[in-house]
């Protein structure tokens, strides 16, 4: 089995990449990140997942876990919230993890009532237990 977190480009994503390589680290298990990409053109892919990289190895440097196994997995998805939230449900539900970790933003009520967001999507509908790591104020 797997952890799997959701990676953005966020303060909230570097905190979930953190959070994920500790459960990972505890549950003895690898560490899949999920980044959604609106095509997976080879340039364009490569770059993504050359800079995802990068962040992988630093979030698993800041809480001194280099030696958990990653991997890093591209998935197609655009850019509205449906899209991206069916993107990363799909790929959760290939992997089988044990846990799905995502980071959250603060957002306003009337952000909340009306937009949705991606996390209240996967929260919601995702079939592994989620982890919501979100940051300080």
């Amino acid at each position: 089995m797997s952890v799997v977190v959701a990676h953005q480009t966020r303060s909230s994503g570097s905190l979930a990449l953190e959070e994920a390589a500790r459960q990972a680290s505890f549950r003895g298990t690898d560490l899949v990140v999920i980044h959604v990409v609106d095509s997976l053109d080879n340039d364009i892919a490569d770059a993504n997942r050359a800079g995802i990289s990068d962040a992988v190895e630093k979030a698993l440097g800041t809480v001194s876990l280099p030696d958990v196994p990653w991997d890093v997995r591209l998935v197609a998805g655009g850019h509205e919230i449906g899209d991206v939230s069916e993107a990363i449900l799909g790929e959760v539900s290939r992997i089988g993890p044990d846990l799905l970790v995502i980071g959250a933003r603060r957002r306003s009520p009337v952000g909340k009532a009306f937009l949705g967001s991606v996390a209240q999507n996967i929260i919601l509908d995702a079939e592994a237990p989620v982890l919501v790591v979100k940051g300080p104020r």
